[in-house]
């Protein structure tokens, strides 16, 4: 439970129609697993302790006590087991039969959950048998315990793990366009349960997952979904035991046909900072009565068994990592294109340096030009070769812009530097951080007064990597009037101009821009040695892909220190040794507060994804605000 991970189960026990002791073995066989393989919630299927399809043997009185029977022997069994589970039964309350959940744990009934829509279409006919929840709380007695709540929208609230409170909802209620779970979500149910019987047809096990997945993304919560297998009746259906666990519009976990137990763990931290972030459940005023009810669990470390993507940015799939590329183009290059017809601008002037971020600025900004039916000769590629510029780069942004069809200008600017250092009494062989910005800083100047002269706009090059870490230079590539790039990170930034190198339109492009790929990143500021980059960027600030890791989780999830380096070591720890991670997590840190400044001033750019910098929309942080809080916990990390 360390860093708000819970781990949840689902199962579907094999049983026997109406033979409810050989039931009950098996659901406490089941918990017996579930709490041996560390579970602390489990969810079995509706009815669980009859059976779903036992017709019309629900009028029989010795069912029905049968039933009860077996709920005792499962209390008995499982007196000394700490898991929160939730029992399917047939209960008789005052002169009603309904279809319920028993939340139990450590051998005490928690509350009684009554099933709220009863579906009576097609091959189901629930209210033939049942009667569905009331408005009202009632008291029952049940198993030797007295005044248990009985009642739909209860919600069991953890007392010793922040942010853990459970909900319970029976089959139907999910399908139901007024789900009890969406008050329960409000009320602080962090996790929803459902104990289902749903029959598979053809289709059906994918309606199913959308309706989970989109639950759970609706409520920002966690949804645990089980429903009955082996032991129904086959007679008219088939029960394919499909178990569900989602968490925030993701699938965790997914299983059907084989019943026993699927497990995962659900972030109820994560969940918690989306509810407070998005401040979309917040609590209905008025006097309608609410219903908690309360558990406690013993503390320690969940071990994580969920999939964590080493590269957050980048879909896994090569369906979806293009997808994702095709979306992230047209989003960039549709900005660019307003941007362009709004300003009226003549030319876009694009900074080539034979990189990867420049390159794609000038493929984003050949794509906007094509949407405005204008030539490509409407773009101005400068390469601006200094100190530190090698052959291979250079040659690589002239063939990229001659091969492209753009207007190619080379301003070699090294000399302008030399004279900047003669006025600023800089020694050339001081090669300080001085040395590299005036370099960074008279290219700017230089795409800024071809603008001027051609009536055209400066189109920004540098990556939402670079600026959470602060690695341009203000003032110098910090600065244009539009950056393209500003909010894809280096990770994305490669995969989409290998996208367009493989799959553009130009296939003519294709050997350049492999070139360019193979390049390693550098800016280039530093004298080259025997022709070869001797500045690599990586070298210096560290690997983009654990920065980017590490940037997806403190800015998208506010994690803390300690659990992104937990889910570093659980994503990447095959790759990078636990003192690499955590000396670029500190490095990280360190950087993005120091570095705040420039970010304050950011010019526009379109957000192209759901983790932004700029200053007017999803990143507001003080320039002068200090990192101590978070470089202290994780200089205890060691």
């Amino acid at each position: 439970m360390k860093d708000g991970f819970i781990s949840v189960a689902c199962g579907a026990p094999k049983l026997r129609l109406a033979d409810c002791a050989y039931n009950a073995e098996q659901t406490f066989t089941m918990m017996r697993s579930a709490e041996k393989a560390g579970a602390k919630v489990l969810v079995l299927p509706e009815l669980g302790l009859t059976g779903y399809t036992c017709g019309d043997l629900f009028y029989q009185e010795a069912l029905l006590r049968e039933a009860e029977e077996a709920l005792k022997t499962v209390l008995a069994a499982t007196r000394n087991l700490e898991v929160v589970t939730a029992v399917g039964l047939p209960l008789r309350v005052r002169n009603n039969l309904y279809n319920c959940a028993a939340v139990i744990q450590k051998g005490k009934i928690l509350g009684l959950v009554p099933k709220t829509h009863l579906p009576n279409y097609g091959e189901f006919y629930e209210k033939r048998w049942f009667a569905p929840a009331g408005p009202e709380p009632e008291l029952v007695d049940l198993c030797g315990q007295k005044s248990l709540v009985f009642r739909a929208g209860q919600v069991f609230k953890c007392e010793n793990v922040p942010g853990l409170a459970l909900g319970f909802e029976i089959c139907e209620d999910l399908w139901s366009p007024d789900s009890p779970s969406l008050q329960m979500a409000r009320d602080g149910a962090s996790v929803i349960c459902n104990l289902s019987a749903s029959n598979d047809v053809v289709g059906k096990d994918a309606y199913r997952r959308q309706l989970v997945t989109m639950q759970s993304a609706k409520l920002l919560c966690g949804y645990v979904y089980s429903s009955a297998g082996a032991g129904e009746s086959t007679s008219d259906l088939v029960f394919g035991a499909h178990q569900l666990i989602a968490e925030n519009g993701t699938l965790l976990a997914e299983r059907r046909f084989e019943g026993g137990l699927l497990s995962s763990e659900i972030d109820v931290q994560r969940l918690g900072y989306e509810r407070r972030r998005t401040q979309a459940l917040t609590a209905e005023a008025g006097d309608r009565p609410r219903s908690f009810q309360s558990f406690a669990l013993t503390e320690g470390k969940t071990k994580l068994t969920r999939h964590v993507a080493p590269m957050p940015f980048v879909p896994e799939g090569r369906e979806d990592r293009d997808a994702r590329c095709r979306e992230i183009l047209l989003l960039a290059s549709l900005g660019l294109r307003r941007r362009l017809e709004h300003t009226g601008a003549k030319t876009a002037v694009v900074g080539l340096s034979g990189g990867l971020d420049s390159t794609l600025a000038v493929l984003i900004t050949g794509l906007a030009m094509k949407m405005m039916d204008r030539p490509l000769s409407d773009i101005i590629a400068v390469t601006m070769p200094c100190f530190g510029t090698t052959d291979r780069t250079r040659n690589n942004a002239v063939l990229l812009a001659e091969q492209m069809g753009t207007t190619l200008r080379t301003v070699d600017v090294s000399q302008s530097v030399r004279c900047h250092f003669r006025d600023i009494g800089h020694d050339p062989e001081d090669h300080s951080v001085t040395y590299e910005n005036a370099q960074a800083r008279e290219r700017t100047q230089v795409l800024m007064d071809i603008a001027n002269a051609s009536g055209g706009l400066v189109i920004g090059t540098g990556d939402l990597s670079e600026l959470a870490l602060g690695w341009c230079t203000y003032n110098g590539d910090h600065m244009s009037m539009y950056g393209v790039n500003a909010s894809i990170p280096k990770t994305l930034v490669r995969h989409l101009v290998g996208y367009l190198s493989r799959d553009g339109e130009e296939p003519e492009l294709h050997d350049v821009l492999e070139d360019i790929l193979d390049t390693p990143v550098s800016p280039e500021l530093l004298p080259a040695v025997k022709g070869e980059i001797s500045q690599r960027t990586e070298d210096l600030v560290g690997p983009y892909e654990l920065h980017d890791f590490f940037l997806y989780y403190i800015l998208r999830w506010g994690f803390a220190p300690g659990k992104v380096f937990r889910l570093a070591q659980h994503a990447l720890g095959r790759k990078y040794g636990r003192e690499v991670i955590l000396k670029w997590l500190k490095s990280f840190y360190r950087r993005f507060f120091t570095q705040q400044f420039k970010r304050s001033c950011l010019p526009d750019g379109p957000k192209v994804g759901t983790v932004s910098l700029s200053p007017r929309g999803d990143w507001r942080m003080p320039s002068d605000a200090k990192a101590e809080l978070w470089l202290a916990e994780a200089e205890s990390l060691q």
